[in-house]
């Protein structure tokens, strides 16, 4: 082989050996940008990760969150959030309005012993029922057995203005209205258990399904303002043409059918 030759092989050589560096240098150079972009993705998928865990963290819960669900009114109901609620005959020309909380204990006590007389003036179109509901105890007191028991009260309205009725009797009824320490009324299963004793809530699924889903629970926060806005101080306090109904010490509600009537009588006539 001549000299000439052996040179042009070696050149060659050297040649092929450069390219062949160059090319493994180019794919050296994209498997690092690929170990270098996959690693940025993952960054960002943990920062992405650990800031939606951040956030579903603090998205309000429970009550706090019902404060912005949407508002469903109850059937049954009349004003602008659906927080009038008044029962009777259209041709009453009285209104009675109460204020009760459903873990109230002296709401409880009136409805045992005054509340088949207020049904009875009800049914017999001496005036109507203006309810209006409040959870101011869930302040006072552990618990969210007011706001929960006004809620599944929305849902028996939603069926029908008598099943709301009888709904809340059951619920004062010595039977099932629990201490006011005792925070029964939070608990759904147990609401549901004192409907079914109501003929319109038994099995009532539609009815099941609203306490459950709390469908009318930012319509109980809504409801319930109409305590504080009125400026009323305890329940139960009834009051008709503005004026409030008392018992004989003209402080407090009339706990008696006796003292009822004389307070409504004197309302009748004023």
């Amino acid at each position: 082989m001549s000299k000439r030759n052996s040179q042009s092989a070696k050149t060659a050589a050297r040649e092929r050996l450069r390219q062949e560096r160059e090319r493994q240098a180019k794919r050296d150079k994209a498997r690092r940008q690929v170990i270098v972009a996959a690693s940025v993705v993952a960054v960002l998928a943990a920062a992405g990760g650990i800031g939606y865990a951040v956030v579903q963290a603090n998205k309000p819960t429970g009550w706090d969150a019902a404060k912005t669900k949407p508002l469903v009114k109850p059937a049954n109901t009349t004003g602008s959030d659906g927080t009038t609620v008044v029962i009777g005959k259209s041709t009453a020309k009285k209104t009675l309005t109460i204020y009760e909380d459903p873990r109230c204990p002296v709401c409880a006590q009136f409805e045992q012993t005054v509340g088949t007389t207020v049904k009875k003036g009800i049914d017999d179109g001496t005036f109507k029922l203006h309810y209006v509901g409040a959870t101011f105890l869930d302040k006072n007191l552990p618990g969210v057995g007011s706001k929960n028991g006004l809620s599944a009260l929305g849902a028996a309205l939603n069926v029908s203005p008598e099943a709301f009725l009888e709904y809340k009797a059951a619920m004062y009824s010595t039977k099932w209205h629990p201490d006011e320490q005792d925070d029964k009324f939070k608990d759904d299963a147990y609401l549901i258990k004192i409907a079914d004793t109501v003929p319109a809530l038994k099995g009532n699924a539609a009815f099941q399904k609203d306490v459950k889903d709390g469908t009318f629970d930012r319509w109980a926060l809504e409801e319930s303002k109409i305590f504080d806005k009125d400026g009323i101080k305890g329940t139960p306090t009834l009051k008709m043409d503005g004026k409030t109904l008392t018992g004989p010490d003209h402080q407090n509600p009339p706990m008696t059918v006796a003292d009822f009537n004389t307070a409504l009588d004197a309302a009748l006539k004023g």
